[in-house]
């Protein structure tokens, strides 16, 4: 699926904002970020911000398409684009997108986020994720796989037919982050530092500790002990935790959805996914990486269909 002519596309979440020029064959030819994300508007609209830092790019001929994703589509961001029921593809994504038009006259499309209904009456949300799901799928043209994306609300996917079927959400880095800084655990822990080095052996201890038992609000609890008895180095404690809770997550998600046919797909790069790979390895479950600026690439693959659909009219 190739865009008609230029796409400006908006990474735009909570924290930040990431924005790709790119070509109606995929080359991203310029990009930029910042830290206008939507909890720091401070006062200023969403229009102004966009204006402020997207007007040089809006000066090329013919206009540019403009598409967004992520939490600027939210409840809490400029235009509240509605989430798309499972199963989803790119085609119900584009016919769910929401759309605006600046003051300068410049039409903006939102992607709607995805939302799955479970069985047992509870549901999942996305908004964001969905798109660098799509991103990869057009990536590297897979169409049945399960992405893994970590992050403070992570979440597994599960594709077929190029179609987000099912996905769950496990909330593993905030869990993480409220028990390193706000609980008992973490009073022997040395300080929080900004990127704490991983020790793969502690970490690998979490992880089977979470497999063999099955009982994670007990093993918790473990965390403090290993410490109290000097069985693990205070600098190891954390490494632990993380891989207990990932390991926790790693076996809820396969005890929900199975296990995948072929590698697991992880969007994210760096210490994060390193630390998904070593724990779904312990499971047993290959993976891989999804690639890079997927949500460019899943913008993009948008585009094109807005244009096919277009033409079909």
């Amino acid at each position: 699926m190739t865009a008609d002519r230029d796409l400006i596309a908006l990474d735009w979440g909570t924290s930040s904002l990431r924005a790709a020029l790119i070509a109606p064959d995929g080359t991203i030819e310029d990009r930029l970020s910042s830290p206008d994300g939507i909890m720091f508007a401070n006062g200023r609209s969403f229009d102004s911000i966009f204006e402020t830092l997207i007007s040089p790019w809006l000066a090329r001929r013919p206009p540019p398409r403009v598409l967004a994703s992520g939490m600027i589509g939210s409840r809490q961001g400029w235009v509240e684009a509605p989430y798309a029921a499972c199963p989803a593809g790119f085609a119900d994504l584009a016919r769910a997108m929401a759309w605006t038009t600046t003051a300068r006259g410049v039409r903006v499309g939102f992607a709607p986020g995805v939302r799955a209904e479970h069985a047992h009456g509870t549901a999942d949300v996305m908004r964001g994720e969905e798109v660098e799901i799509f991103g990869a799928i057009a990536s590297a043209d897979v169409s049945d796989a399960v992405f893994v994306l970590p992050g403070t609300h992570s979440k597994w996917a599960r594709v077929v037919g190029g179609r987000i079927v099912g996905f769950h959400t496990f909330m593993t880095g905030e869990l993480y982050g409220v028990l390193r800084r706000h609980s008992i655990l973490g009073r022997l822990m040395p300080e929080e530092g900004e990127e704490e080095a991983l020790d793969a052996d502690a970490f690998a201890q979490g992880c089977a500790a979470a497999q063999r038992s099955g009982a994670p609000l007990h093993e918790l609890f473990a965390v403090r002990t290993h410490g109290l008895f000097d069985r693990l180095a205070a600098a190891a404690l954390p490494s632990y935790m993380s891989g207990l809770l990932i390991g926790e997550e790693a076996r809820e998600a396969l005890a929900l959805m199975g296990a995948p046919c072929g590698p697991a797909r992880l969007v994210g790069r760096g210490d994060l996914a390193e630390r998904y790979a070593l724990a779904l390895g312990l499971f047993g479950i290959e993976t891989v990486s999804a690639g890079e600026d997927l949500a460019f690439r899943g913008l993009h693959a948008l585009a094109g269909e807005l244009t096919r659909m277009e033409d079909e009219r």
